[in-house]
């Protein structure tokens, strides 16, 4: 039977590296019982993050190397500190809106688990992109100035879509979850996106309807929630933002399929991953994996995008004024 959680991923790999697991992590999960609802689900009404300076895809320099050791990530932590210090006193001529980090929330550490990327599957740790899907993404990001309707949808506050919604970005990465019998509502920091997941078996709706998240169905498979989603539209992309480098405009078709599983597997750890299945612009299916942290700290603000969004007018003036 096929591995399906985080942790089995991360067990097979470090196993085979010859990685030795925290003792203390297992420790704890042998006295830790997961809190449930009235209905007996795992509970995971709280606030989650899932901030980190994991790169999306495995770096070419560490081809072949799942696992960070400690002293990779230590230095992998100092390099991105000391690279975005050099940022914030020389930035980068042009460059309007951020400033400095000061504005931003990207992480400071890599993931607990120190996988060298999100992309678990393909064992690569790359997303096996078709050309044509990849020459679509190049064309859309040459004629942005051009239409609105080559912008990414972030860009137009319209949706980060599912699952782009759940990757990680520059900020606002946060998740509330919340329970109700018969349903998981999640709450999107970002664009304030809500999704509604029944759990009640009804069924989905006409596949002629088409929707920007898709339209998900889930169910506890044990103490795992298990959402699939399907119906979505052909506008959207896989991933808006720019932590997702090359994967970032891929398109979605109407075949896109997605698998989310989060598994509670300890009081501040909640695992999520998601495989993805989309024939037209994949050549197999891939899967995301990382852990989010439970921060009951954490406040959620208002993403007030369209009401400060002056960048889809500015950048088509500025595109018409270099026309001229």
């Amino acid at each position: 039977m096929r591995s399906r959680g985080l942790v089995q991923v991360i067990i097979a790999v470090v196993c085979s590296g010859g990685v030795a697991l925290s003792s203390f992590h297992a420790a704890a999960q042998e006295v830790w019982t997961v809190p449930r609802t009235p209905e007996g689900h795992p509970d995971f009404g709280a606030t989650w993050t899932n901030e980190t300076i994991t790169p999306f895809e495995r770096p070419d320099s560490l081809e072949g190397i799942a696992v960070l050791t400690e002293e990779q990530a230590a230095a992998l932590e100092v390099r991105t500190a000391q690279r975005r210090a050099a940022s914030d006193v020389n930035p980068r001529p042009g460059v309007v809106g951020a400033y400095n980090q000061f504005w931003m929330d990207a992480g400071v550490q890599v993931l607990k688990t120190r996988q060298t990327a999100l992309v678990v599957d393909p064992p690569s740790g790359r997303v096996p992109a078709r050309l044509e899907a990849e020459a679509s993404r190049d064309f859309n990001r040459a004629h942005e100035g051009d239409s609105y309707e080559y912008m990414s949808i972030w860009d137009r506050c319209i949706s980060r879509g599912v699952p782009g919604s759940m990757f990680p970005a520059a900020y606002n990465n946060a998740y509330r979850f919340l329970q109700v019998p018969g349903y998981v509502v999640i709450v999107h920091e970002m664009i304030h996106d809500v999704r509604i997941i029944s759990l009640d078996g009804r069924p989905r709706i006409d596949p002629g309807i088409t929707l920007w998240m898709g339209d998900s169905r889930g169910r506890w498979e044990g103490d795992t929630l298990v959402v699939e989603t399907s119906n979505y539209n052909n506008r959207g992309w896989i991933a808006t933002n720019a932590a997702s480098g090359r994967v970032k405009g891929l398109p979605v078709s109407t075949e896109l399929h997605v698998v989310e599983r989060f598994t509670r597997i300890d009081v501040d750890t909640l695992n999520y991953e998601v495989t993805i299945t989309d024939p037209q612009t994949y050549t197999r299916p891939w899967t995301v994996a990382m852990p989010m942290t439970r921060r009951p700290d954490y406040i959620l603000f208002e993403y007030a995008c369209h009401e400060g969004n002056h960048a889809v007018t500015n950048i088509l003036r500025g595109a018409r004024a270099q026309d001229r």
